[in-house]
């Protein structure tokens, strides 16, 4: 893929956002969920991106678990790889009860400068204005966003995990969530921030599908992040996931680099202390396979140089950074429609990049994902209580096993 970022401009850091906006000094707000916007593609990509290519007059409805609580809330929206502007004709959080019921009497509308219709301009993101809504930890909340005019969908987040419910006309206040059309994308959908705690922090998980939940259950919130998430809940500290399916340290893969989004990512998200870089493995595995087919393997010092940046750009910020050794994907993919995603000389080059990470001490702490996931009679495959099956990504039970073996105090 050509570089994404170097022709679609980038929205303003959400800190910048909210220090435009009328402030009190009591405020303390923190970013309890996101999902990193990515652009849609065509046949660039072996993979369909699995939702329409536009709507009219449509309401969606996407439910979210959010991290750390707080004593109000504020939603963000992107119009980050749009064309055109972006109209949203009315938007509404509630709170989600069991399976698709909405709370009774729970429902707020979203208003952006006092207005419940508002145009993101093409590239644009928008902050809602605040809601006076007490919102516990690992709240279920549901967004509605009706779209009243032609609307492509060019800014998404491609591997949700959660359904997302599309419906024709205007649905703001219905009741259940249910639609016409079911997508597991988020649309449009980027932030929830929430007015925190004085003691409240989050920390990003800046990641690729592995943290994005590939293999993990539909509709459950079991990615590895929301199992950590759960454990850190009662320390005011927010998990959230910026995982991309696809992502990839040094290129554009299905969504632009760590390196392009590091800003957008960590740096501009309110309350951010700590960041675990968890990605490279795409770097490797992609060159020569369906998805790059054609490029050559990185060296070993790009993709050095490219952690010692991310590391440089967080300690100029006052971030914690950790780094984590790159999971076994021996037999990766096979039997599917992505080819060659290992190989003898791929896999030696995950191994002197796992060594440079745990021994170069350049991150503040490791988290030896490696070690923990890998089968001991086979190191370079993952242990059958890991994988999912497809040998590359975890199941529930993977998932919740890493989020568990963590040092917490790798973390503070």
């Amino acid at each position: 893929m050509k570089a994404l970022h170097s022709r679609i401009p980038l929205p303003l850091a959400l800190t910048a956002l909210l220090a435009a906006s009328p402030v009190m000094a009591a405020e303390n707000w923190v970013t309890t969920w996101m999902a990193s916007p990515q652009p849609t593609w065509g046949n660039e990509l072996p993979l369909p991106t699995r939702i329409p290519e536009a709507l009219t007059d449509s309401t969606l409805h996407q439910r979210v678990r959010i991290s750390s609580g707080g004593s109000r809330v504020r939603v963000v929206v992107s119009n980050e790889y749009g064309k055109q502007p972006l109209v949203i004709g009315a938007a509404r959080i509630a709170f989600v009860e069991g399976v698709d019921q909405i709370r009774a009497g729970s429902g707020h509308s979203l208003k952006f400068n006092d207005q419940e219709q508002v145009t993101l301009a093409a590239g644009e993101t928008r902050i809602s204005d605040p809601i006076d809504l007490a919102v516990p930890a690992l709240s279920e909340l549901a967004i509605s966003l009706y779209l009243p005019q032609h609307t492509p969908l060019t800014t998404f987040h491609w591997d949700g995990k959660q359904t997302a419910f599309i419906t024709p006309g205007k649905h703001i206040d219905a009741q259940r969530l249910e639609g016409s059309e079911r997508v597991e994308a988020r649309l449009f959908l980027s932030d929830i921030l929430v007015d925190a705690p004085a003691d409240a922090r989050a920390l990003v998980v800046l990641g690729d599908s592995i943290t994005d939940g590939n293999g993990s259950t539909l509709d459950n919130n079991r990615r590895w992040p929301d199992f950590l998430a759960q454990r850190l809940a009662a320390q005011s500290l927010a998990v959230l996931n910026a995982g991309i399916s696809g992502a990839r340290l040094l290129e554009d893969g299905m969504g632009v680099s760590a390196l392009a989004r590091f800003k957008r990512d960590v740096l501009g998200k309110p309350g951010v202390k700590t960041v675990i870089v968890m990605l490279g493995i795409n770097d490797i595995s992609w060159p020569g396979s369906s998805f790059a087919p054609n490029e050559r393997l990185p060296a070993k010092e790009q993709l050095i140089a490219g952690y010692r940046q991310l590391i440089d750009q967080a300690h100029l910020n006052n971030i914690r950074i950790i780094g984590t050794t790159l999971m076994p994907v021996e037999g990766a993919l096979e039997g599917t429609i992505v080819k060659n995603y290992h190989s003898a000389e791929k896999e030696q080059l995950r191994q002197v990049i796992n060594d440079w990470i745990r021994t170069s001490h350049a991150f503040d702490a490791v988290i030896d994902f490696d070690f923990m996931t890998r089968d001991p009679e086979h190191p370079s495959r993952l242990l059958p209580t890991i994988d999912s099956g497809d040998h590359l990504h975890p199941g529930d039970a993977g998932n919740k096993a890493m989020a568990e073996d963590i040092d917490l105090k790798t973390l503070i």
